[in-house]
């Protein structure tokens, strides 16, 4: 079903929790990410290698091996590890950026597929195929310490950006789908979720407001509101879906479709596609740069990678990596984006798509401004006065028709979190 290589015999189918923590995220990687941020690291299936991508050349700088049938792979938020999930063994491999070598091997369930790392890099999650389960290791030690059954055929997984919550795509036999939702306080699932056609690649808006859903049977992407858990948008892209990634401001999500040689562009503000960029042959993986400049698409059969200009979305280069690549992970540090900063970028894109004239965005814009200032002043009561100024105005777009009512609900449970946070 996954079209994955054939070398794993194992392989049967192939509100935010406060200002303080994104203070000391930014306190505890800030320096090393931003030497990191150029890095990019692909897994090549059928030779056990990753292959190491300096982003300012668009060079390959190191190749490392790793264990049997690389698949899944994820950077922690500071740069200094990356974890590769081996499908043809029920091990993750740790690999030091700094000397480009294995420096643990981790035994978790069978078929490690996807992988995701929490915004504070405390915790690995851990996508298990053919173990229908996700293991959670601890960084620190690389010990697992906990083991969560899921639905049938794990394979991508997210994490949102206050941690809370870790969503898995579950492929299943095809038509029964499922997203489970992992509470990350308790491991232990708290929703499931119905999918699309064969689940696969999952990826969360620097808001936390919604999750997107790479089908790959299905040939569309669902948008899963994470405030009710429920799918409130399906996206037709057409073709096999195998990978998504969302930009750093929240504005687009990009989705390869192996089955056409493309990747195509969705419009978060109105989930619709706005463009449809040609790459190699067979692309899988996808991932965007922390700074927001560049989407990698990974072509399985071409054995490159594609570099897509996001302001142009065009191909600006394409790399030559190992064999039979699959994916692609940059480390994303939370920390580069507060609350605030995410409320005004999603009401640019609006601005920018058109939804909301340029007075309209302005008024908001200038409301989330002077919450800033209040805050920055130490005057969190005005503050959260002004919180709630703003939702009655993204109420009143909604009631006008100047927003529908999930771009509203939207940035609304973004403001609303931040008033949680905020002891409103």
């Amino acid at each position: 079903m996954t079209g994955f290589p054939q070398k794993s015999l194992a392989s049967v189918f192939s509100a935010v929790r406060g200002l303080v923590m994104l203070a000391l995220v930014l306190t505890a990687f800030g320096a090393s990410v931003a030497l990191a941020q150029t890095k990019g690291y692909v897994t090549n299936a059928l030779d056990d290698t990753v292959s190491v991508i300096d982003t300012a050349t668009n060079t390959v700088t190191a190749t490392i091996p790793v264990g049997p049938v690389p698949v899944a792979i994820a950077v922690t938020p500071n740069g200094a590890f990356v974890y590769v999930g081996n499908q043809n063994s029920p091990i993750v491999s740790v690999i030091s950026t700094a000397t480009n070598t294995v420096i643990a091997n981790v035994t978790v369930g069978l078929v490690p597929s996807g992988i995701a790392i929490t915004p504070n890099g405390a915790f690995a999650y851990v996508a298990n195929q053919a173990g229908q389960t996700v293991s959670v290791i601890d960084t620190a030690t690389n010990n697992v310490v906990a083991t969560v059954p899921v639905g049938g055929a794990p394979f991508g997984i997210a994490i949102t950006p206050n941690g809370a919550f870790a969503y898995v795509a579950n492929q299943g036999m095809i038509f029964n789908s499922s997203i489970s939702v992992i509470d990350t306080t308790t491991n232990t699932v708290i929703a499931t979720i119905p999918a699309g056609l064969g689940a696969r690649a999952i990826a969360i808006t620097p808001n936390g407001a919604f999750a997107y859903v790479a089908n790959f049977i299905g040939g569309n992407v669902s948008v899963i509101d994470t405030a009710t858990n429920t799918i409130i948008a399906t996206v037709p892209v057409g073709g096999l879906l195998a990978g998504i990634d969302i930009t750093p401001n929240g504005a687009f999500a990009y989705v390869a479709q192996e089955s056409n040689n493309t990747v195509s562009v969705i419009d978060t503000s109105t989930n619709t596609i706005t463009a449809t960029v040609p790459v190699g042959s067979t692309p899988r993986g996808v991932a965007i740069t922390p700074s927001g400049t560049s989407a990698y698409a990974v072509n399985s059969l071409s054995n490159t990678v594609s570099v897509i200009d996001i302001a142009t979305n065009t191909v600006t280069a394409t790399i030559p990596v190992g064999e039979t690549p699959l994916f692609i992970a940059f480390p994303k540090p939370q920390s580069a984006q507060d609350p605030i900063a995410s409320l005004i970028a999603q009401v640019e894109a609006l601005i920018a798509g058109g939804t909301l004239t340029q007075n309209q965005g302005d008024g908001l814009i200038d409301k989330l401004n002077q919450i800033r200032l209040k805050l920055d002043n130490d005057r969190t009561d005005v503050a959260c006065n002004q919180l709630s100024a703003f939702i009655s105005q993204v109420n009143a777009f909604i009631k006008s028709g100047a927003l529908t009512q999930t771009q509203g609900q939207s940035l609304k449970d973004a403001a609303n979190a931040l008033k949680i946070s905020l002891g409103c």
